[in-house]
């Protein structure tokens, strides 16, 4: 047995509860009153639906109860205090169900509602019109009938998607049911070919139920726009028999003009027209054509259908017939002269005309005779009908034209006399001459075959001018006439025309002229560069006439320019500063004479010498090209200029100048002075003219002034010569020379006994450096010598080794010696050597001071006095007394021998020599 229905589930669950809380107000039964409920109270059902009620109540024991409805009901469950009962195909709009108790002799009720719901489940949308006029209204009428409540439901009109109106029916009472919902909407272009439908939406939300929606089937509407006036139709008002026309009909403002039919007829006979759409315009054209059986007044008509409705115009037409006049010449082709006659002929009821002159009567023919001429010759008569069809006047015509036979004729308005074209265009010949037949025309020039074809001649060139007989010939005759042709070409400017050197000669009378070739003749005008006006002559020549002038030729066909040089010769001349005077030629300078005369052409200058040294001598000359491979004879020169326009003379004073030179020979490098002389200059002079000035400076220190030469002045020196055409310098190293001093005589070891080794030392200050030279005691056996003489060596000393020596230092400026003795013995041999010796000293002193005081030779100088133990004579070592002291000191092994002192050189010594 299947289980109770969810209402009844609801229902017992309401029991049970009632039930519950009447068991707890027992103790309370006393104060509250017993009371009977109904549930649901309130309940929204779709309508054909099924309900459960519940009704319960408080009173511990009822005597009885129950339900109260007009509806159906399915099945009933009972308890004590409660009761559920099954309500099956409520239909009613509104029901209000009662449940009661009686208890305690009371009767207790509770009451209830219940409604129902019915889904919009028919929406329909009336039908719309098959067509709608533009700019009309239209209604749109949407039902839903039977959905409900009225309260909860919504009806909206859409076109496509988009809503147009849309309302709602909230406040309707609860048992309303359906609605329905009408617009009036405005017919547009836009709307031609859309939908309209109608949306029903029934909103059981706020009730716990869904939303219900439902749409009617869409309807398309159709919009259309007939214009009210009548198409325009075109139609000619006559139509010929036999021909055609061309008609048209036309409508604007259609819409959709696609949709609209149009219909054409010709009386009984209906058109087939070509239509073409055009925007919102409707066109169309046909051909109408006419036959014999339709001849008179017809209609034409023209009919626009859409929509359901039709525009309509009409015309009226007149079909007639009208044959064409007909022309005759009694000779087509005659000779000239020859009589000819025209007739105009024409069916009735036509009226003719011939050459303006109207036949007597319609349908009656008009003529006329003629002589012809050469000017008939081509002539062309008109025959004209008239005919006048409904109010209008129509006319025909007819023509023939008239052929003349006659001779050539050339004038000016076929064959000019005179042709000028340019050179190089494309031309053609055009010699025509009036004739028929069409004559033959030949031009050639007279005397010559050179013939010219009319016709295209292709570039014309300057060989076609000239004169020609141009002869035109045919069947009748000929005829003749000269014609000349003249070629137009732009100036030229040739050399024998216009040279490009031109020569004037100073103080004559010239003009420039200019010659261009070119037709027609140029006009040439001729500017010097740098100047404004033109040169225009003849004028008197000068040198400022000279230049390049632009000469330019013009004519109608162009222009040419040339560049023209204009040479002015004169005689020759000269000037200061181009050939001065005078002329110094400097030492070194490689740049001859520079001497130029004026004149054109260039002068031929030279410069001969005409006096002195220089008589006849040729002067080296710039302008020549040569240069001055030496120095030039200084002199008085005659230059000459000379070309074929005279000769010019001018006297020239050339002298010859040099810069400064200083050489080994005027200024040597190396320099000596001698200490103890005047001082004076350096020996540096220089060659040069003017005489150079020389001045020599020390480098480092300068020298400081004193009377006589010290070996401090030795040095470099800087000597520079200036004269106005320069400077040289040379460097002087300057040494100073001294007369020899022996400044060490020593002897090693001091005392030497027989058989020992001895050496004696010389060292001696001079400069040039001195020769040493020794005097060693007569008899000495072998003694070795150093290489610079400075060291004398004694090995095994022997007696004979015992004696004086003499160490000489000799120069260029002097000569000076020492002596010393060495004794050779045993201790007792010095005492004896000892007296001698102190003796012998004693008689030396007084021989030197007797020669002092005897010589005069001897007072002036310097003065040494040696050491000389066994000297006993002074020699003055000046002029003879040096041969004497040669010969004093000729026994030392050859090495005593003094050199003289040279000539002028005031150099003297004091010799102690023994007696």
């Amino acid at each position: 047995m299947p289980g109770p229905s969810p209402g009844l589930r609801r229902a017992l669950l309401g029991l049970w509860a009632a039930l519950g809380l009447g068991i707890l107000g027992v103790s309370a039964a006393a104060q509250e009153p017993f009371w009977a409920d109904l549930q649901p109270r309130v309940a929204l059902v779709e309508r054909g639906g099924s309900l459960w009620l519940n009704c319960s109540t408080n009173c511990p024991r009822p005597e009885r109860g129950g339900l109260e409805t007009s509806l159906r009901r399915n099945g009933t469950q009972r308890g004590l205090r409660w009761l559920a009962r099954q309500l099956v195909d409520i239909r009613e709009p509104e029901t209000r169900p009662v449940c009661f108790f009686r208890c305690a002799r009371r009767t207790l009720q509770a009451r209830g509602l219940i409604r129902t719901y019915q889904r919009p489940d028919r929406v329909e949308l009336a039908p719309l019109p098959p067509w709608q006029p533009v700019g009309e209204n239209f209604t749109l009428s949407c039902r839903a009938p039977g959905a409900g409540p009225r309260g909860s439901l919504t009806l909206t009109l859409l076109r496509g998607a988009k809503e147009l109106i849309s309302r709602s029916f909230a406040g309707e009472p609860p048992r309303a049911r359906g609605a329905a919902l009408t617009a009036t909407v405005l017919a547009r272009r836009e709307d031609h070919g859309a939908t309209f439908s109608c949306r029903a939406e029934l909103d059981l939300r706020p009730h716990g139920l869904g939303l219900f929606a439902n749409t009617s089937v869409p309807r398309e509407l159709r919009t259309f726009a007939l214009p009210p006036d009548p198409p325009g139709l075109r139609a000619p008002r006559l139509l010929e028999v036999d021909s055609e026309s061309l008609v048209s009909c036309a409508v604007r403002g259609l819409f959709p003009a696609t949709e609209a039919e149009i219909d054409l007829t010709l009386g009984d006979q209906r058109l087939h027209p070509n239509v073409t759409v055009e925007g919102d315009a409707l066109i169309a054209t046909a051909t109408a054509a006419a036959s014999a059986e339709q001849e008179g007044a017809r209609q034409l008509v023209c009919n626009v259908t859409l929509g359901g409705e039709s525009r309509e115009a009409r015309e009226n037409l007149t079909v007639y017939s009208f044959p064409a006049p007909l022309l005759t010449l009694s000779e087509p082709t005659a000779a000239e002269g020859d009589p000819v006659t025209v007739t105009c002929a024409a069916g009735a009821p036509a009226l003719v005309t011939l050459e303006g002159v109207a036949a007597s009567a319609p349908g009656q023919p008009a003529q006329m005779q003629l002589s012809v001429t050469e000017h008939d010759d081509g002539r062309s008569f008109v025959c004209y009908a008239t005919l006048e069809v409904d109010g209008e006047a129509l006319r025909k015509e007819d023509s023939a034209q008239l052929r003349v036979l006659y001779a050539p004729r050339l004038d000016d308005s076929g064959c000019p006399r005179s042709w000028t074209w340019p050179e190089g265009a494309e031309r053609a010949l055009r010699c025509q001459a009036r004739g028929n037949p069409e004559p033959s025309v030949r031009c050639a020039r007279p005397g010559a075959r050179a013939e010219l074809a009319p016709g295209p001649l292709g570039p014309v060139t300057r060989a076609l001018a000239g004169t020609y007989r141009c002869t035109a010939a045919n069947e009748q005759g000929q005829a003749a006439r000269d014609v000349t042709l003249t070629v137009e070409y732009a100036p030229a400017l040739d050399t024998v025309g216009c040279p490009e050197r031109v020569t004037w000669l100073e103080g004559t009378e010239a003009s420039l002229s200019c010659v261009a070739h070119g037709v027609p003749p140029p006009s040439v005008s001729c500017v010097r560069t740098g100047a404004a006006g033109v040169a225009e002559g003849p004028f008197l020549v000068a040198r400022e006439h000279a230049g390049t002038y632009r000469c330019e030729a013009s004519n109608a066909r162009g222009s040419a320019s040339k560049s023209v040089a204009v040479i002015v010769e004169y005689g020759p001349g000269f000037q200061e500063p181009r050939c001065p005077g005078s002329w110094t030629w400097v030492e070194g300078s490689a740049a001859p004479f520079a001497c130029e005369a004026e004149g054109e052409p260039a002068p031929h200058v030279e410069c001969v010498g005409s006096e002195g040294a220089s008589a006849g001598l040729l002067l080296p000359l710039a302008s020549s090209g040569a240069r001055a491979g030496g120095a030039p004879t200084p002199g008085i020169y005659v230059c000459s200029a000379t070309n074929r326009h005279g000769r010019a003379v001018k006297t020239v004073v050339v002298s010859a100048e040099s810069p400064p030179r200083m050489d080994e020979a005027t200024c040597p490098g190396r320099q000596t002075w001698l200490e103890g002389a005047r001082a004076a200059a350096l020996a540096c002079a220089a060659r040069g003219r003017p005489a150079p000035r020389v001045r020599c400076s020390r480098e480092g220190s300068p020298r400081p002034e004193r009377p006589r030469v010290s070996r401090e002045d030795a040095g470099t020196y800087l000597c520079v010569a200036t004269n106005e055409h320069g400077t040289d310098s040379r460097t002087v190293t300057v040494g100073v020379e001294y007369r020899p001093v022996v400044a060490e005589l020593a002897a090693s070891p001091p005392r030497v006994r027989p058989g020992g080794n001895f050496t004696l030392t010389c060292r001696a200050d001079a400069w040039p450096p001195a020769q040493i030279s020794w005097r060693a005691p007569p008899g000495a056996p072998h003694f070795g010598l150093s290489p610079n003489n400075s060291t004398l060596s004694v090995a095994g000393a022997s007696g004979g080794h015992g004696g004086e020596y003499e160490c000489a230092a000799t120069n260029a400026h002097g000569r000076h010696a020492r002596r010393i003795t060495v004794r050779v013995a045993g201790p007792w041999l010095w005492a004896a050597v000892g007296g001698a010796a102190g003796g012998a000293a004693l008689l030396a002193a007084g021989a030197g001071l007797a020669f002092y005081v005897r010589s005069a030779a001897c007072r002036k100088g310097e003065y040494n006095v040696q050491e000389a133990e066994s000297s006993g004579e002074a020699v003055c070592l000046n002029g003879a007394g040096a041969g004497a002291g040669a010969e004093g000191g000729a026994g030392g092994g050859g090495a005593g021998d003094a050199a003289p002192a040279a000539a002028g050189d005031e150099v003297f010594a004091i010799q102690l020599t023994s007696a």
